[in-house]
C-alpha cells in the first residue's frame, strides 16, 4: 500500500446509556447527519422493544446487545482470483468488522421491513433478532452456509 492507513477516530459514548457501541449503531442510521433524529429513532425503538417483551427480566440494551450477538458473522467469503478463476474463499472477519456488519445488516432488514415508523421497524428486527429470526439472522446464517460450503477453497486464504 502507497498511503498510511487512516487513525481511527474516537468516537463519543451516547448521552442516555454512555456507551460507545450505541454511538457507532447511531452513526450506521444516521442519514444526512441528523444524528438527533437518528437518537430518537434508537431510544424509541428501545422503549417498543421494552414493550413487546415485558415479562424478560433483560433492560431494553442489554436485549439490544443480545440481539446484535445472535446476528454477528463469524466468518465470510471473500473473491480471490487464482490463475484465471475466482474462488470465493472462507476468512475469519476482524472484531471490528463483525460488530459493524452486523449493525448494517440491522438496519438494512429493518428499513425493509412493513411498518409505520422506522422505530417500529427497527424494534420489530430487534425483536426478531433476540428470538434468532427474521432477516438479519438469515442473512448470518446464509454467510455460514456459503463458508461452510467453499471450504475447500481454505487454503487460498491471503
Amino acid at each position: 500500500m502507497r498511503k498510511a492507513k487512516p487513525k481511527k477516530r474516537q468516537v463519543l459514548p451516547d448521552p442516555v446509556f454512555g456507551d460507545i457501541k450505541v454511538t457507532r449503531f447511531v452513526n450506521h442510521l444516521m442519514y444526512d447527519g441528523k444524528k438527533s433524529i437518528s437518537y430518537d429513532i434508537f431510544y424509541s425503538a428501545l422503549e417498543i422493544v421494552k414493550a413487546k417483551l415485558p415479562n424478560d427480566e433483560k433492560s431494553a440494551l442489554e436485549i439490544w446487545k443480545a440481539a446484535l450477538d445472535n446476528i454477528t458473522p463469524q466468518v465470510e467469503v471473500k473473491s480471490r482470483r487464482v490463475g484465471g478463476a475466482t474462488f470465493q474463499v472462507p476468512t475469519e472477519i476482524r472484531p471490528d468488522r463483525k460488530e459493524s456488519v452486523s449493525m448494517k445488516n440491522l438496519i438494512l432488514y429493518a428499513r425493509k421491513r412493513g411498518g409505520k415508523s422506522m422505530a417500529e421497524k427497527l424494534a420489530g428486527e430487534i425483536v426478531d433478532a433476540y428470538n434468532s429470526q427474521g432477516g438479519s439472522f438469515r442473512r448470518k446464517e446464509d454467510m455460514h452456509r456459503m463458508a461452510e460450503a467453499n471450504r475447500a477453497f481454505a487454503h487460498f486464504r491471503f
